[in-house]
């Protein structure tokens, strides 16, 4: 076995090679101690350009992942992997070679499907529109247009989450909590299914907080940061949240992934 801790990673596609690459990154955060250099050759759609990108990943040493429907290019590369002793990985035509197999279906063979200007891509722009739109508690109308409603004190993550929701083509509107304030009227009238409410341990949250003044080149100590007020501001959220009966989730220690994930999944009960 090589102690080479270097290693290129060639992405070739008739597409953009977006599906090759998120591969390889879930891939390769899992070695941290190895030093990679991702190349993407997208929109390679001719033998002959192929041949030589493959040359170069020769000359390279690198480790080929590709994702082409067209299956003769899929075959240019697995024959020229195996003659030149690359390591190389099919990440699509496996999956739709089950497909077919499955049902009986010939699969379309046209690349860049997944990035027409559909329906859902149109969506997509509304939705991150409309998190935009209905960010912060700026306009209390969104609250009842909304299929996700999220609550939660200062650096709960409502605003990532929400445009990472948004890219799942779900219309998010957030509101800040603050102790003392009046609670919009429409956050009364929406469905409970469809409110979560976000918090987090004290400890974290001061955490979270002085680093963020400490951004602005402010005095991270001040009431913002203060542990007793963010135990005072999370009693209230909380308390807020019984009243309404909605799930809450504690984003301490998860990924905005993970949350989302939480979110979705209450939605599909």
């Amino acid at each position: 076995m090589s102690n080479n801790k270097k290693l290129s990673i060639f992405i070739i596609s008739d597409s953009l090679g977006e599906t090759g690459y998120n591969l390889a990154q879930a891939a390769y955060v899992q070695f941290p101690d190895i030093d990679f250099k991702l190349t993407r050759f997208p929109l390679t759609k001719t033998t002959s350009l192929l041949g030589g990108i493959l040359n170069h990943a020769k000359r390279a040493d690198a480790l080929i992942i590709h994702t082409f429907v067209d299956p003769q290019l899929s075959e240019y590369v697995t024959s020229f992997c195996k003659n030149n002793k690359l390591s190389a990985l099919d990440a699509l035509s496996p999956m739709i070679d089950m497909i077919k197999g499955k049902t009986g279906s010939d699969p379309l063979g046209q690349a860049g499907l997944n990035h027409n200007l559909n329906e859902t891509y149109f969506n997509r722009i509304k939705a991150l529109e409309f998190a935009v739109t209905y960010d912060d508690g700026k306009d209390p109308s969104g609250y009842l247009k909304a299929d996700i409603v999220l609550l939660g004190v200062s650096r709960t993550s409502k605003t990532p989450l929400s445009l990472y929701l948004a890219n799942k083509n779900l219309l998010v509107a957030n509101l800040p909590l603050v102790p003392k304030a009046k609670i919009p009227d429409e956050i009364w009238k929406v469905d409970r299914q469809k409110i979560i409410g976000l918090t987090n341990d004290p400890k974290i949250l001061n955490n979270i907080r002085r680093e963020r003044m400490l951004t602005y080149g402010l005095n991270p100590d001040t009431n913002y940061s203060n542990v007793d007020n963010i135990e005072a501001e999370l009693e209230y959220a909380n308390d807020l949240y019984k009243k309404l009966g909605c799930l809450v989730i504690n984003v301490s220690n998860k990924s905005i992934e993970e949350t989302a994930t939480l979110i979705t999944e209450s939605l599909a009960k």
